[in-house]
């Protein structure tokens, strides 16, 4: 690839970037797009924009962009918890090492290389790229040393910075525990493979062995119930109510008329909804639901919650082995009560191992058969070979702007959409492991995109792009660094571009919220949809977190060999410190968090990065026979290693574990202050699997059916608003059931009676659905 290749991928990034940072700073004050750009923050202060006319609104400002600046890290912490606060120092710590290597192999390596051999330069943009790499450079070039230098001040500064960023990210975890006092998953411990006897049921048999193992310590338990099909006509009756409610209360005017309209899609005619008469609702009031003790009796599960006096005692019971055969009373200690993943706790215990092995071979299998796009985009990058692969694009591939096109800016855009299969393949995989968290399916997506990524990106790329025109095959694990040596210097301009296209342009994609944007969009206008409640999403970290340690390898790894991709990686880690921190505080709603276990895969991939870079570069050295520059590689590689096996025996297991001595310290400050017994009835209804549906009594729910809580009927506009709290406070009922409360359809749905109500209100659900 030639200059001129680059600079044209460059430039169209460029012009993508500044084109969609200019229509979010222009969007963003639109008030039909305030849910969209500001979603969290709507959702906490309950604000609402007016739609007034103002000049401002369609001006581009960077007024975000000092915003983002001025927030602190308390601020980001207490907004969007610790994982983004360690994403944010992920993007620091990037920041800070890369301006570092920069300086350095800008001004001092690119030089070298590009006056590496006594040869006549052309003009810049006519030139190759790899006369700025390390290729460049003579055999016995007396100048390698500068290479080595540069190498060990990289790799001892960003020792020193991650180690730093290690120690506060563990400080702010322990804080992170010492400040949530209240917490009931500190006292509480999940546990699995119970034993199944044909004499007793599950919570009998859960209250004999703690009893008897743990008379001192325990508290009380509840089982998990298998109710999975019912839970779901449960949260779906509770939608379907919302959407009636919000329906009655924010869209439905009394003064419209029946409007017909061509249908957007097939351009039939239409008429726009009618408001049902009164007398509908009044007869819908006079039907009634007689009550019965008799329900469907409740599946038990192999899993109960166990509940503890003390959060040592939790933390003890869930660390050590409790029989002799491990596959039974599995012991851990329980998420918080958001961040359950119901569906997975019914598994069998002993299924889990075999899922394991099931989603590790799913993985590899998706992940060879990523090789055929990986080859093809590899193609376009060598124009001789596919000149002589496809002879009829000679004629077009002999204009010069095509040339640059293809070669420049295709196949990083290729290589992109294909990527954006791969985050929703691995959240399958994740799902079918059986993992009892969000966060826990979350974080094991992450570490399978991020190996993904590397190697499809990096190791695939390298070796499908050059070494198949210059390398015969791995033959031997010895021969691995010299392979990389002659590939990774060749294929770093392909790195560069995918730089510009995977970090600038997906940058400015996450900025503009595409998806949401045009769901608003739909929703308002074609769909005629007035109001939305449900805009809030949690931050995507199984797709930005693997992105920007990619990033960074491919910045280490090409710091020395081809500084040239410094400058543009650099803009990339600013542009998205500014980005991701409006995204924080605007757009994401945290849920639930996994307490910082984010930076301990930063942590490995970077030293990772570290020692693969120490590597090629050793092999780089031989190849150019410099045995100096490659004897004093090696000593750099060993103290690498050992700096990792000390990170990980000073800081990793505050990640693993929580410390014993802060638990005891708040379990004597509950104990001193008398807030333990409160702590201890909340633990009851802490873990209940319909944590929000409570029961409402039918005779309050008789006498409100069908009409509004000012006791009006529903037709025409509710005679005051109400806010998120009061509806929460107010008792909940579906409007289609006539008076029978959400929290009891599950036991409704044993009486063929309710049956017909049960699957209305599916169908309402389903069809909400489809149309969101």
């Amino acid at each position: 690839m030639k200059v001129g290749g680059l600079l044209t991928s460059a430039g169209i990034n460029i012009g993508l970037c500044v084109l969609f940072l200019s229509l979010y700073s222009i969007l963003r004050k639109q008030p039909q797009n305030v849910k969209v750009y500001f979603g969290r923050r709507i959702a906490e202060e309950h604000n609402r924009l007016r739609d007034a006319f103002i000049l401002e609104r369609f001006v581009p400002s960077p007024s975000w962009i000092v915003k983002s600046l001025r927030c602190t890290e308390e601020e980001i912490l207490a907004t969007a918890g610790l994982d983004a606060v360690v994403f944010n120092r992920i993007l620091v710590f990037s920041i800070r090492i890369f301006s570092l290597a920069a300086i350095l192999c800008i001004f001092g390596i690119l030089p070298l290389n590009y006056f590496g051999q006594d040869m006549h330069h052309v003009r810049i943009p006519s030139a190759s790229l790899e006369t700025f790499t390390i290729g460049n450079v003579e055999e016995r070039s007396r100048w390698l040393w500068v290479h080595c230098v540069v190498l060990y001040i990289i790799s001892s500064v960003a020792c020193i910075l991650i180690y730093l960023e290690y120690k506060h990210i563990a400080r702010l975890r322990l804080y992170h525990i010492s400040r949530a006092t209240s917490n009931p998953s500190h006292f509480t411990v999940l546990v699995r493979g119970i034993p199944k006897s044909s004499t007793e049921s599950f919570s009998r048999t859960v209250e004999s062995f703690f009893t008897k193992y743990h008379a001192s310590s325990y508290l009380s338990h509840q089982v998990v119930y298998k109710v999975g099909k019912v839970q779901k006509i449960v949260s779906g009756a509770k939608k379907v109510y919302r959407k009636f409610r919000h329906f009655k209360s924010a869209t439905v005017d009394q003064r419209c008329r029946p409007i017909t309209f061509q249908c957007c899609f097939c351009g039939a005619s239409s008429n726009s909804f009618q408001l049902l008469p009164s007398d509908y609702e009044q007869e819908s009031e006079k039907s009634d639901v007689n009550d019965s003790s008799s329900s469907l009796p409740d599946e038990e599960c192999g899993a109960a919650f166990v509940f503890f006096k003390t959060r040592y005692a939790a933390l003890v019971v869930a660390k050590i082995l409790q029989t002799l055969n491990p596959m039974r009373w599995v012991t851990t200690l329980a998420p918080e009560r958001d961040d359950i993943y119901w569906s997975n706790l019914w598994l069998p215990y002993k299924q889990l191992w075999i899922r394991h092995i099931v989603t590790l071979l799913g993985s590899i299998v998706f992940m060879f058969l990523f090789l055929i796009p990986v080859t093809f985009i590899q193609g376009l990058t060598q124009l001789e070979q596919l000149q002589q692969r496809l002879p009829f694009l000679r004629g077009i591939l002999e204009k010069k702007y095509m040339t640059q096109l293809i070669t420049g800016y295709l196949p990083s855009v290729i290589l992109q959409i294909f990527l954006y299969t791969v985050p929703p393949t691995m959240m399958l995989f994740s799902t079918l492991e059986g993992p009892i968290s969000h966060s826990e399916r979350k974080k094991s997506a992450c570490c399978k995109v991020l190996y993904f990524t590397i190697w499809n990106v990096f190791f695939v790329n390298v070796l499908s792009g050059s070494a198949i025109s210059q390398l015969n095959a791995l033959s031997s694990p010895k021969d691995i660094p010299m392979q990389l040596a002659k590939a990774v210097p060749v294929q770093a301009t392909f790195f560069t571009t995918y730089v510009l296209t995977s970090g600038w342009a997906s940058l400015s994609s996450e900025l503009m919220q595409l998806f949401s944007l045009t769901w608003n969009f739909a929703r308002r206008y074609l769909l005629r949809m007035k109001e939305d409640s449900d805009f809030l999403y949690s931050f995507p970290y199984h797709t930005e977190v693997p992105k920007v340690l990619l990033c960074g390898l491919l910045g280490f790894t090409c710091s020395v060999l081809a500084p040239l991709i410094l400058p543009f990686l650099l803009l990339y880690f600013c542009l998205g410190y500014v980005v991701y921190r409006n995204q924080f505080l605007n757009v994401y709603c945290t849920k639930y968090d996994t307490g910082g276990l984010y930076w301990p895969i930063a942590h490995n991939t970077t030293i990772f990065s570290l020692i693969l870079t120490q590597i090629i570069c050793l092999g780089v050295f031989g190849l150019k026979e410099s045995p100096v520059a490659a004897g004093f590689t090696v000593p750099l590689i060993i103290f690498t290693l050992l700096f990792n096996q000390y990170c990980r025996k000073r800081h990793l297991p505050l990640f693993k574990t929580f410390p014993a001595q802060n638990l005891i310290d708040m379990d004597k400050e509950d104990q001193q202050s008398g807030t333990m017994e409160d702590l201890h009835q909340r633990l009851h209804s802490a873990y209940f699997q319909f944590h929000d549906t409570d029961d409402v009594p039918l005779e309050g729910v008789h006498s409100t059916a069908g009409r509004d809580e000012d006791g009006s009927g529903s037709s025409g506009e509710s005679s005051r608003k109400e806010s998120p709290d009061d509806e929460l406070k107010s008792g909940l009922s579906h409007p289609t059931l006539d008076g029978l409360p959400v929290s009891r359809l599950r036991n409704a749905a044993g009486f063929s009676g309710y049956v017909p109500l049960c699957l209305v209100s599916s169908a309402l659900y389903l069809l909400l659905y489809l149309v969101r």
